[in-house]
């Protein structure tokens, strides 16, 4: 039996036909590891947006909600880590499907080894534009307003005004080459400094940075950035010694990226 990690499906973008086709990917996914599965964590940004209506949520992906849904009920844990496009996550996806809901940096001991685990938006130093914003929209009251608005047109601007956003920033990762030099990374510096405070953690594990790679930390920590389900199809697997990072099936191609 093994734990797997996986992370930033972005469900949404760019376009339902290309998400739909991703979230078909993804459930040949689950179905396979499920056999072989002891945990689940999801690593955050599921869906490109979320919000929760006391009565309403986002229309589509039912079938990965359903298909998560197996997993609990057939007593496998699966956790949720909330991340920056999760924020308005409150308590359908804990109530309906039964996940474990993440919002901070959870150290844990799985199959004997300490493992420090979170998203990883808004984490390490400078990013002080973004951490700004997250304040914003954690706001209850800002959240109370957006409430107010008629679902077909908060839900609307939101999804547009992410999907815009989200294309954007993704060809500049890839042009850029953003995070080619490690060091440089917040996240590397961030688990860096988590190590210093507790030299006692074996393994970092985190998403949100897109890049699939894996560093050493400290004296002998391992950091994991899980990847993404975008365009890299990665995830990580634990079998009680060392975490690895896999590549599922064949990458897909989206030329409107």
């Amino acid at each position: 039996m093994a734990v797997y990690f996986v992370t930033d499906f972005h469900l949404g973008i760019p376009s339902l036909e290309d998400s739909q086709e991703r979230e078909r990917k993804l459930l040949r996914f689950l179905d396979g590891i499920r056999p072989d599965c002891e945990e689940l964590y999801l690593m955050g940004d599921l869906f490109d947006f979320w919000f929760e209506y006391k009565t309403v949520i986002p229309r589509g992906f039912v079938r990965l909600q359903g298909k998560l849904a197996e997993f609990t009920d057939s007593g496998i844990p699966v956790h949720m880590f909330i991340g920056n496009h999760d924020l308005w996550s409150f308590g359908y996806l804990h109530d309906e499907l039964g996940l474990e809901m993440h919002r901070e940096p959870v150290v844990k001991t799985i199959k004997g080894k300490k493992f420090f685990l979170v998203h990883g938006d808004g984490r390490g130093p400078g990013d002080k534009g973004y951490k700004f914003l997250k304040k914003v929209f954690e706001c209850k009251f800002n959240q109370f307003l957006f409430r107010l608005i008629h679902p077909d047109l908060g839900i609307g601007l939101a999804l547009r005004w992410s999907h815009n956003h989200r294309i954007k920033k993704l060809k500049n990762e890839v042009e850029r080459g953003y995070y080619d030099n490690v060091p440089q990374t917040r996240l590397y510096q961030y688990a860096q400094e988590q190590a210093q405070l507790d030299p006692t953690i074996d393994f970092f594990v985190f998403g949100h940075q897109h890049k699939p790679m894996q560093y050493q930390t400290g004296d002998h920590a391992m950091t994991t950035v899980v990847g993404n389900w975008i365009y890299d199809f990665t995830y990580a697997v634990f079998d009680g010694e060392r975490i690895e990072l896999k590549q599922f099936e064949e990458i897909l191609k989206y030329n409107n990226l």
